[in-house]
């Protein structure tokens, strides 16, 4: 059997690259667990994966399609350390630990072979205690993770200034500013980061995105000098498609690289007597009147506590009558509280939160809007999902060269993770259609039967 030999990290040791050691020396005392050996049994046992290590270990079939490589010290403390899934993240991130048998801009089917929930596990206690005297305490002792998650000045503020203005405008500048380009070879033309609706199993990413937005206006019953208001706009895929119907649209980004890309390809459709992207937080909208208000994708940064007052909000911008389309992730039940510690919150959404569907509709109705019908498009997210990772993949090397090999990897792993939750349950996606109705509760001309095309 082998131990680990070598230095321990320091807390501020992160360098760019994987650190070099010597060859361990080799021992058979005290029973002690290679290293391979200790990477399978965090990732569950019996699966089939091929686990090596950088003491000249392995386990798992040696036939085996896919595996893991861990290289350095520095990933044997990160696994050892981070809770749930941050552990795995921060030494595949770090480039600690290598993936092999997939590209890294689409590692599902070995995310898939982990399965659960995309977690490392930890052994029960007498396991843990032949983990630690294989490892040494020094593995035990946290260190700095990758520079991709240290937390910026606004992460260390009191929790409560969490979804204050200036705080979401930072999570939002995180996650959406990272490039234009990069975004536009996952995304596609159509720059729609949130989930599309496939009109066939073999449907186009494009034509499934164009479908969403077609079957938003037509929920919303839009049409021809309507006054729409899209929150959280993204890079106004939806105020455009309202505008090309003569809707007069007015969409609002916290991203001022969404903002600018929208405003350009407003301008090159000649859009602009009808379609207006303002760079802003959706609580400084003015404006009231609306024929109709979508938000896709906008409720996962409001945070659970402030939906009474998110939907407050969005009612008082609506005319009498006038209909909301609120469309984002959510979870399978309404108890789950949002965790700040997982992978997804210090690498990609921060301060992100989601609930389920009754907790949406239930804060919708004590706001005062009357729900009209709600559907769950979770199968669709994972297909999108599919095709983004796809997109990355085709592009890996432009997007590397854009943004760096750690944050690409993150995209990757974040993208196809996601998918495995949505094909699983662990996530859905809910789109739920009310109005506000009029002083005596009327609701218009409203057909008796949903009125758009399935």
């Amino acid at each position: 059997m082998t131990s680990i030999k070598g230095r321990a990290p320091k807390e501020t040791d992160v360098p760019a690259t994987p650190e070099t050691t010597d060859a361990p020396e080799t021992t058979d005392a005290g029973g002690r667990l290679t290293l391979a050996e200790i990477l399978g049994l965090f990732a569950g046992g019996r699966l089939p994966l091929r686990f090596t290590a950088y003491d000249g270990s392995s386990a798992g079939p040696p036939d085996a399609a896919l595996g893991l490589e861990l290289k350095t010290p520095r990933g044997t403390t990160y696994l050892a350390t981070g809770r749930g899934d941050l552990g795995l993240a921060r030494a595949y991130i770090a480039g600690d630990l290598e993936i092999h048998g997939v590209h890294p801009g689409d590692p599902y089917e070995l995310l898939k072979a982990l399965a659960d929930e995309l977690v490392f596990r930890m052994p029960p206690p007498r396991a843990m205690a032949k983990v630690v005297r294989s490892i040494g305490v020094e593995h035990l002792r946290p260190i700095a993770p990758p520079p991709q998650e240290v937390p910026a000045r606004w992460r260390r503020v009191a929790e409560g200034l969490r979804h204050s203005k200036a705080r979401d405008a930072e999570a939002i500048h995180h996650h959406y500013d990272v490039s234009n380009t990069f975004y536009e070879w996952v995304l596609g033309p159509s720059m729609t980061y949130t989930c599309a609706c496939y009109p066939s199993i073999d449907a186009s990413l494009d034509e499934a995105q164009e479908n969403k937005y077609r079957l938003v206006f037509e929920k919303l019953r839009l049409k021809p000098g309507d006054r729409l208001l899209d929150v959280g706009c993204g890079w106004g895929g939806m105020v455009r498609y309202a505008a090309r119907r003569g809707v007069r649209a007015t969409g609002v980004t916290l991203s001022r690289e969404q903002t600018s890309w929208a405003q350009q390809a407003i301008a090159e459709e000649g859009l602009t007597d009808l379609a207006e992207v303002r760079h802003g937080d959706y609580r400084d909208i003015r404006e009231e009147g609306f024929d109709a208000v979508s938000s896709i994708g906008l409720l996962e940064h409001i945070g659970v506590r402030n939906y009474p007052s998110y939907f407050r909000f969005l009612q008082s911008r609506l005319r009498p009558g006038g209909l909301l389309l609120n469309h984002c992730i959510t979870r399978p039940d309404n108890r789950s509280r949002p965790s700040t510690r997982g992978f997804i919150d210090r690498y990609v959404f921060p301060d992100g939160e989601l609930t389920g569907s009754g907790r949406i509709v239930t804060e919708a109705q004590d706001a005062g809007l009357e729900v009209l019908h709600e559907e769950n498009l979770r199968p669709h997210y994972a297909m999108t999902l599919r095709d983004w990772c796809t997109n990355l993949v085709d592009h890996w090397e432009e997007a590397v060269a854009e943004v760096g090999l750690p944050t690409a990897k993150v995209w990757g792993l974040y993208m196809a993770g996601s998918r495995l939750a949505f094909e699983g349950g662990g996530i859905q996606l809910h789109q739920v259609l009310a109005v506000r109705p009029g002083d005596r509760g009327g609701v218009g001309d409203r057909p008796l039967r949903p009125w758009w095309t399935p």
